[in-house]
């Protein structure tokens, strides 16, 4: 094992950070996530590897909060599928579920990254506890502040386009 990691643990993990590198960078490079191009697709397909992969992950005990997180994340992807391929369901919000969606699922993979991140490195002393620490907390609160912002950004973005 690898920093506390099995074989399923670190093909996870590698999976997750490609998703996470190709959503960074289509977020700041595009303002978006989008399945219209290689680095949208890439994000998409490995955000549904990181889901599926996770799935045989135990490490914490049995099913608990991550798998919840994962499947939280398949129905979105769900929804943003639905909202790209058929517009009469959800008429004018398409656009609006797919912006708002694929970054939701962009915040979703920064939770389990920040939450294991922090309580595995450094390796001799992380710099949290456990899933529960105090720093874990604030540094998701972070992320979902960034992710409310850039989030808004998107929506008068958007408004301003189909206006």
């Amino acid at each position: 094992m690898m920093f506390g990691l099995t074989s399923l643990g670190i093909i996870h993990t590698l999976i997750s950070l490609i998703a996470v590198f190709s959503g960074a960078i289509s977020l700041v490079k595009l303002k978006e996530i989008t399945w219209n191009n290689s680095i949208g697709k890439t994000y998409v397909i490995t955000t549904i590897l990181t889901c599926l992969t996770g799935f045989g992950i135990f490490q914490h005990g049995g099913f608990g909060k991550p798998h919840v997180l994962g499947i939280i994340t398949l129905a979105v992807l769900g929804l943003i599928y639905l909202a790209q391929k058929s517009s009469q369901p959800l008429g004018k919000y398409s656009p609006y579920i797919e912006k708002i969606g694929y970054s939701l699922t962009f915040f979703f993979h920064l939770v389990p990254g920040v939450t294991e991140t922090t309580t595995r490195l450094p390796l001799e002393h992380p710099w949290a506890s456990s899933p529960d620490d105090p720093l874990v907390a604030k540094l998701v609160g972070i992320c979902l502040v960034l992710f409310l912002v850039g989030t808004t950004f998107q929506i008068i973005a958007l408004r301003k386009k189909l206006s």
